[in-house]
């Protein structure tokens, strides 16, 4: 049964949260250095960015061989994927940089891939990063009748195939989410249960000015220059393979074997955990040793150090892991991490099988 009240987390006399943060800030006033990103980050950004653009113009323009362009529109697919995991996702959060104007310039850049910020602020930073895996109330873990996500969700008999058809459902989130759901949540003024903050006049005059650049760079151009058809394909590449590496990195996250999907109490509405608790019981990490993985998803796969530390930048996550673990063994809570990738999706895999009987 999906939770219709927003819930509370109890308050505890020994945070352990509080101690997560006076250890990890210890560690960044040892080494005198920033919480924020670094030129490494700052490389990387300008790299992502500039390679989009430089595809997106080659294929568009200069558009090649079939062949070739279809292997353009896989690269273009990744790199939507890989500047909102390593531009956007970090300027969001604010840990981009330590000047506030870079900081809402790689925010921005959410913009560029055709998605609201206003309500990608509201859906990850506020409800996601809150109540992860609270069902009724986290947006990420409600995919509808088309998928079981969470123990408290209504079963169906489809729901017993879902970890073979689950792969056809992730290829589709960007498109769903560019064309779909900004809309769905400006006009109903709500994400899942949780109302929409007030929008400002600049808010709506930005939600319809990227929706419209969106149509235009990416719709109407390129049909007027390479064909409708040829679009349409090169568009549908693009689109699903973003969607695929987005919906995977994120789902790998949470829905895995061992993360928990808490239940707010009935009558005080309160969480059984403290907040960070709470966030370790319900992600997990992944490939934390691999360092391709690391940069090409910016850091995701340290999800539960970012969904302590959400301010600090990815790039700081390998080092305060360390620190983190230790806590977990401290206060005897499961730090939940698969070694690699093939393990991860194997145990996200086992957990869709497990919801769906």
């Amino acid at each position: 049964m999906s939770q219709s009240v927003v819930p509370k987390f109890p308050a505890v006399q020994k945070s352990l949260h509080t101690e997560l943060k006076k250890r990890v800030q210890a560690y960044f006033d040892e080494k005198g250095i920033d919480s924020t990103g670094n030129p490494r980050l700052f490389t990387k950004a300008l790299l992502m960015v500039l390679g989009f653009i430089a595809v997106f113009v080659h294929l568009v323009f200069f558009t090649p061989v079939w062949y070739l362009a279809l292997g353009e529109c896989v690269v273009l697919g990744g790199l939507v994927a890989g500047i909102g995991f390593n531009v956007m996702h970090d300027g969001s959060h604010g840990s981009f940089s330590t000047n506030k104007g870079w900081n809402r310039i790689a925010a921005s850049s959410i913009s560029l891939l055709g998605a609201n910020h206003f309500m990608w602020n509201m859906k990850h930073n506020m409800i996601h990063h809150s109540f992860t895996n609270v069902d009724g109330v986290d947006d990420d873990i409600e995919i509808g009748a088309l998928m079981r996500m969470a123990p408290s969700q209504k079963r169906y008999k489809m729901h017993r195939f879902q970890h073979f058809y689950f792969w056809a459902l992730y290829m589709l989130l960007y498109l769903f989410w560019i064309f779909f759901s900004d809309y769905s949540k400006y006009f109903s003024r709500k994400i899942g249960n949780v109302p929409l903050k007030k929008m400002s006049v600049k808010d709506h005059i930005e939600f319809w000015g990227v929706k419209l650049y969106h149509i235009l760079v990416f719709v109407v151009i390129p049909v007027i220059f390479v064909g409708w058809l040829s679009w349409l394909v090169g568009f549908l590449v693009m689109s699903l393979v973003a969607g695929f590496i987005l919906s995977i990195v994120f789902q790998l996250a949470h829905t895995v074997e061992h993360t928990e999907f808490p239940v707010a109490d009935t009558e005080s509405h309160k969480l059984p955990d403290e907040f960070a608790a709470h966030q370790i019981k319900t992600t997990a990490n992944f490939a934390t040793r691999n360092k391709l993985v690391s940069w090409l998803v910016g850091g995701l796969n340290f999800q539960i150090e970012h969904h302590l530390f959400p301010k600090i930048s990815h790039i700081h996550y390998p080092a305060i892991s360390e620190i983190v673990r230790k806590v977990c063994m401290e206060y005897q809570l499961q730090y939940i991490e698969y070694p690699s990738m093939r393990q991860a999706v194997a145990a996200h895999v086992r957990f869709l099988k497990q919801m769906g009987r």
